[in-house]
């Protein structure tokens, strides 16, 4: 049988198709059971709930829900298939600092995770298959394992790199935010008319930064105190140095000191910290450049200082011990 399956193409092809179908079937029903035993769950939890609250969110979440991603994450859902996560508010965080606000980029990102494995392996078995010479069996099953490893992991890699980047260009930005907040603090706007005027004007420059300052003057308008939008802020930016400049407005802000004198002690702080990094990354430049210069340069000297002397012993040296 295992001959002949390996000996005909058409015989391989069905039974890669049969094994993907039994196996997409298993994962398929062990996700359905995991499913009901989350709502089953989720609905003992919301018993003691009011109705007019959830009433209120489902039409908060509706009217946020409008993109085609989160019009697929429901047409899934309403399928049976659950794509709440166990760690739903640590995936929450991770998004947020790359950037996703969307109330329903968690179940955009878990679904990500459930089709893109899917998707690889079904498009590696496709364009192998139509080619005149396709390779073995047991070749496209660990080439196709591989490809579905990668489709599970790719996304949180993204979001990572993304996340990463993110608080890179957050943390180069902060430090002018900073200087421009001082100056409009010292001609006499208050905390919340800087945050707003800076804003407004690093929106070219450092549009990251201008969101995470936009953000916290809707939070202040809308009537959160300053604490609570400050630390939100910290959350959103995910960065430690935002996170020491809200703690030190909130104590300014409890204990009666200087905002002016708050901010020009950090500013300066930051612009050393900015300096030292740029330090750090100009004193890792010869290190880094070691790296391509022995791989590539001294093979090169090697051989050409070895060549005159390889050259003379094939010459004279090797017709001699040959008699």
């Amino acid at each position: 049988m295992i001959d002949f399956i390996l000996a005909n193409q058409t015989a391989r092809i069905a039974t890669l198709v049969g094994l993907f179908a039994i196996v997409a079937a298993l994962v398929y029903l062990a996700l359905g059971a995991f499913s009901r035993r989350s709502q089953i769950r989720a609905g003992l939890q919301t018993l003691g709930t009011d109705r007019r609250e959830a009433q209120t969110a489902a039409s908060l979440r509706e009217s946020n829900n409008n993109s085609a991603w989160s019009n697929l994450a429901d047409m899934v859902e309403r399928t049976g298939l659950s794509l709440a996560d166990t760690k739903s508010e640590r995936l929450r965080d991770k998004l947020i600092e790359a950037g996703y606000t969307h109330p329903a980029a968690p179940r955009i990102f878990t679904l990500t995770r459930l089709v893109l494995p899917f998707v690889l392996v079904v498009g590696f078995v496709l364009i192998v298959y139509s080619r005149p010479e396709p390779p073995g069996f047991f070749t496209v099953y660990f080439f196709g394992a591989i490809l579905g490893f990668l489709g599970l992991y790719l996304p949180n890699i993204y979001v990572q790199a993304k996340a990463d980047r993110r608080r890179e260009q957050i943390v180069n930005g902060f430090p002018d935010c900073l200087d421009l907040l001082l100056v409009c603090v010292e001609a006499g706007l208050g905390i919340e008319a800087g945050m707003d005027r800076v804003g407004r004007e690093m929106v070219q420059s450092h549009p990251l930064v201008s969101q995470l300052l936009s953000v916290a003057v809707l939070r202040l308008r809308a009537g959160a105190s300053r604490e609570e939008a400050f630390r939100k802020m910290a959350d959103m930016a995910g960065v430690d140095e935002i996170r020491s400049f809200t703690t030190l407005l909130v104590q300014s802000d409890k204990l009666g000191t200087s905002i002016s004198s708050t901010l020009r002690v950090y500013a300066s702080e930051m612009r050393e910290k900015r300096r030292m990094r740029a330090e750090e990354k100009a004193h890792r430049i010869p290190v880094l450049i070691s790296v391509p210069l022995v791989v590539c340069m001294l093979p090169t000297m090697i051989g050409v200082l070895m060549l005159p002397a390889s050259i003379r012993v094939v010459r004279d040296i090797f017709p001699l011990m040959n008699g």
